[in-house]
This record gives C-alpha cells, structure tokens and sequence, in this order.
C-alpha cells in the first residue's frame, strides 16, 4: 500500500485534511522518504521520523514522547498520550504546528544519527 492508496480509502473531505498533513510534512522533511509502516503513512529519516493517520473523530500524529512534551503549551488543547496526538476533525488542524513538530523529529534524528556515527 502506497500512501496516495492510503489517503483514497477516506470520505472526500477527510482527504483533503490528510493531504494537507501529508504536504506540510514533506515541506518540513523534504529528504525525508515516505513508507506505509505500522499499517499508517510514515516518514523516514534516519529512522522513523513521524506518522499520521486518519480515523473517523481525528487525525491522529504519532512523533515520539519528546516533541510531545517540547510542545506540550502549544498542544494543551489536544488528546495527547504517550507518544501520540489526536486533531479532532470538527476543529481547524493546526498545520503550522505540525510543521514545527516535524522539523524538531528531523533535527531529532539527525543529531542521534550523528551521535551513533561519533561513538563508531
């Protein structure tokens, strides 16, 4: 399954949210690569990167803990778990803050890459 197979099996108008989510990552991660992975869209950069995912209340963003708890002000009015953040799909989705989320897993997994690359 691709990602555009992935966006096609929603309603109309959840996939026109879905393809902004999926546009302003890209923008944020442009040498990022795509896959399909835990059966959601995914980015890869050294590692998984972020995914998102689409369900019928939400648009659900999977980052890891840190960028959630380094964004956590900017995140106070979202369901957020572990490593997990839901957009309800009644609301506006904060693109400009998904971008941000992602440019900080980008500069996340360049510096452990750098890390691992230091120690070898």
């Amino acid at each position: 399954t691709t990602i555009d197979e992935y966006i096609a099996d929603f309603p109309d108008d959840v996939q026109v949210i879905l393809k902004k989510v999926r546009a302003t990552i890209r923008k944020a991660a442009p040498n990022a690569e795509e896959a399909i992975k835990y059966q959601l869209p995914t980015y890869v950069l050294k590692g998984n990167l972020i995914h998102f995912g689409g369900y019928k209340n939400h648009i659900g963003l999977y980052p890891g803990s840190r960028p959630i708890e380094h964004f956590k002000t900017e995140l106070a009015g979202y369901e957020c778990s572990k490593g997990t953040v839901r957009f309800p799909l009644d609301k506006r989705i904060p693109l400009g803050l998904i971008g941000k989320i992602t440019k900080f897993c980008v500069q996340r997994n360049l510096a452990k890459a750098a890390a691992k690359a230091k120690k070898k």
